[in-house]
């Protein structure tokens, strides 16, 4: 027994809307334990519904579907599984009365064609929706299969499902067992040398384990089956702490980790404190630290250092070496950690200089390339050069750079705990 979510909108089709509904109830179902192998996207057309209803019915028994529960033509979803099911619509008074309540209360009259909304498969139950006028359906057109309709608006469809679709679903036997997942946060190592060293992790059956590229970074997704999360958890843990072992400074954290705050615990457990320098990423570092709630307790703060003039003002980056090798180089990169570490009297700094692109690039400097700075506690100053260009846009070279830099202060700051 499986579900499947059925999304209804040429809204979300045409990107118009987030679809945000889809990832709260996929999560939803794993924490009832309930399989989910498919999700479909329908524009607002009878037969294309009708044609999505006949797939899903065929490989999944619970189907649950978002949107086309409004009041104007467009709205098809209850008309369509009801065609599909060759049963008639019945009016129900009791959701006539309960919107005519509601817009009395908002001071308004219903209108005519609110009526819509009150029509529902014969045998079907009503699916009360609190917050607004269009209720949901919870119907069994044939033994083996169960369906859910919700309106599209995320408020009203999440209230609907906590109060009435999850307790329906447990009383049929589900949320005995639930799917719980740690995902494993990986940097500096590409998707396919991660795979390739934790290979045989792959078979397993529970947990399992399953890789995905995000931006800038490789996650590793652990899931287990169990009746509790602690359950799960125990099953995970063992093969999480494998995995880790395995890549060794490559793992940098699990689930909501991110570099910022991780790096942060590390200056933080060091009493040690840092600054930023940045040019190309306008800022982009500074807001990646300082969105880390309690980051004030080591980070100092930061320069943006766009224009020449303000490398050398500010930071005390020669104008020689901008004149002989530009303001992206390792020259520069390096004197711009150094002067914001001084500037601000911090422990540590980070700095970061490139061309972002689109325009700016050149035969020897193209776009993507970014140097990253590293001053610390010594009177050493680190460069690391970064070829970022390979297709991506603007804003991506700008987030990697980021992050580039705090995986850089990361690491150094983990060689420095284990010394």
């Amino acid at each position: 027994m499986s579900a499947e979510i059925i999304c209804v909108g040429t809204e979300l089709l045409l990107g118009d809307i987030l679809n945000t509904n889809v990832q709260f109830l996929a999560k939803e179902l794993a924490s009832l334990g309930i399989p989910h192998y498919y999700q479909s996207v329908v524009g607002d057309n009878l037969g294309r519904l009708g044609r999505v209803i006949d797939l899903a019915s065929q490989r999944s028994s619970i189907l649950i579907f978002t949107g086309g529960l409004g009041p104007t033509p467009d709205d098809l979803t209850t008309e369509a599984i009801a065609d599909f099911f060759q049963t008639p619509l019945e009016e129900k008074p009791e959701i006539i009365q309960d919107i005519a309540a509601k817009f009395a209360k908002r001071g308004r009259k219903m209108s005519p064609n609110n009526h819509k909304q009150a029509l529902i498969p014969i045998g079907a139950d009503i699916l009360p929706n609190p917050s607004g006028t269009a209720p949901g359906i919870i119907w069994q057109p044939r033994r083996d299969l169960t369906i859910f309709t919700f309106p599209g608006v995320p408020s009203e469809m999440k209230r609907m499902w906590v109060e009435t679709a999850v307790p329906y679903l447990k009383s049929l036997g589900w949320g005995k067992e639930i799917i719980y997942s740690r995902t494993l946060r990986f940097r500096g190592i590409g998707e396919s040398a991660l795979a390739e060293k934790v290979a045989p992790f792959f078979e397993l059956t529970n947990p399992t384990v399953a890789p995905y590229a995000s931006k800038g970074e490789v996650r590793l997704r652990v899931s287990a089956l169990a009746s509790s999360e602690s359950g799960a958890s125990d099953l995970i843990s063992p093969i999480a702490k494998q995995i880790q072992e395995i890549a060794g400074t490559d793992y940098f954290g699990a689930d909501d980790d991110t570099l910022a705050s991780v790096t942060g615990k590390l200056l933080l457990a060091a009493g040690e404190t840092l600054s930023v320098a940045e040019s190309c990423t306008g800022g982009g570092l500074g807001q990646m630290l300082t969105s880390v709630s309690g980051s004030s307790e080591y980070f100092l703060g930061g320069v943006i250092a766009y224009h020449n003039r303000v490398k050398m003002s500010t930071l005390g980056v020669k104008e020689e070496d901008l004149d002989q090798f530009g303001a992206v180089s390792e020259v520069v990169a390096k004197q711009m950690a150094l002067g914001v570490k001084q500037r601000l009297g911090s422990t540590w700094a980070l700095s970061i200089t490139g061309i972002a692109g689109p325009s700016g690039g050149t035969e020897t400097k193209p776009v993507g390339l970014v140097y990253v700075g590293l001053a610390g506690p010594t009177e050493r100053v680190d460069s690391f050069k970064y070829l970022l260009g390979t297709g991506r846009e603007r804003d991506t070279i700008r987030y990697i750079s980021a992050c580039n830099a705090l995986d850089r202060l990361r690491r150094k700051l983990l060689e420095r705990q284990r010394n």
